[in-house]
């Protein structure tokens, strides 16, 4: 029997298929696995976060409203110390929890004295500084958070020091960034542009920037053209394997760029996370979450 994905037999058993595990949200992202096995996603036009349970052998797991109001959270991570982070489009801050997101506080709200845009996607690198993307999207669909004006001059990638507050812009020359994620060895930065979204012009690409001791430490370059829709969420194997969301559904690029093949999904994908206990990817689509058994860990950072 052929392998049921195409080029990514080295990366997925054979008998795996995807298994849908849940259904009912109005557009899903940010998933983020939790120490006791569960997973928390947003719905964020629902402005809540969803919870979801494993089951047993053959049970599917169970699903709860986890917060409502959430405040359209919707990019979420965790560090090295299982303390999670969230992006709030409507309180346009960058979030933290310590308790496994039963209460959350801002560590990040303005940048030289103006109010961010709305944080989208979230990062921890391994010295333990945080980077975030700060696109408009909650200001400019009101579905997504609470509008207001755009104070920041662009949109940006920064670099947040947890302890101290300290704030940097590291990455100002890209339209919409959107999903980011470290590179094994922590290298590179990859960076998706999402601005075709909302200008036929836009792009839909990933960007990647080379790092010197977390700082960029020269120009990016396009890494890969994502295509059908959007590279929304982006996260990597321990191989340096890019695994990207599309409108087709889950891509999955070699460290050089080619393309190795496709995860085919039934709806267009938000973002996805590796989980840290298991072999396993989780998809958060449009209305529903989905995993998949895979034969690689996901990359710690």
């Amino acid at each position: 029997m052929s392998h049921p994905f195409p080029g990514l037999e080295a990366l997925i058993p054979d008998h795996a298929r995807l298994i849908r595990l849940w259904t009912g949200v109005t557009w899903g992202e940010g998933p983020v696995c939790l120490d006791n096995g569960s997973l928390l996603w947003s719905d964020i036009p629902g402005n809540r976060v969803m919870k979801w349970r494993p089951g047993g052998a053959d049970d599917l797991g169970s699903v709860s409203v986890h917060l409502h109001p959430s405040h359209f959270h919707n990019g979420h991570t965790r560090d090295a110390g299982g303390h999670l982070y969230a992006c709030s489009h409507g309180e346009r801050a960058l979030l933290r929890s310590t308790d496994n997101g039963q209460s959350w506080h801002a560590v990040a709200t303005h940048f030289e004295g103006k109010r961010l845009n709305s944080p989208n996607d979230v990062v921890v690198a391994p010295d333990g500084w945080v980077w975030f993307t700060d696109p408009p999207y909650g200001l400019i669909q009101p579905h997504e958070g609470y509008g207001g004006e755009q104070e920041q001059p662009g949109c940006y990638v920064y670099r947040l020091n947890p302890d101290t507050g300290e704030l940097q812009a590291k990455i100002t020359d890209i339209l919409r960034p959107n999903g980011l994620a470290f590179s094994p060895d922590a290298s590179l930065l990859y960076v998706t542009d999402t601005s075709k979204s909302h200008d036929p012009a836009g792009h839909h690409h990933i960007r990647v920037y080379p790092l010197s001791g977390s700082q960029i430490s020269g120009l990016g370059r396009v890494f890969q053209i994502v295509d059908p829709g959007l590279p929304d969420g982006i996260r990597l194997d321990v191989h340096g394997n890019l695994w990207s969301s599309s409108a087709s559904g889950v891509q999955v690029f070699a460290p050089d760029g080619v393309k190795l093949g496709e995860v085919p999904v039934p709806e267009v994908i938000g973002n996805l996370t590796f989980s840290h206990l298991e072999p396993r990817l989780y998809i958060a689509a449009s209305s529903s979450l989905y995993c998949l058994e895979v034969g690689v860990r996901g990359n710690a950072y």
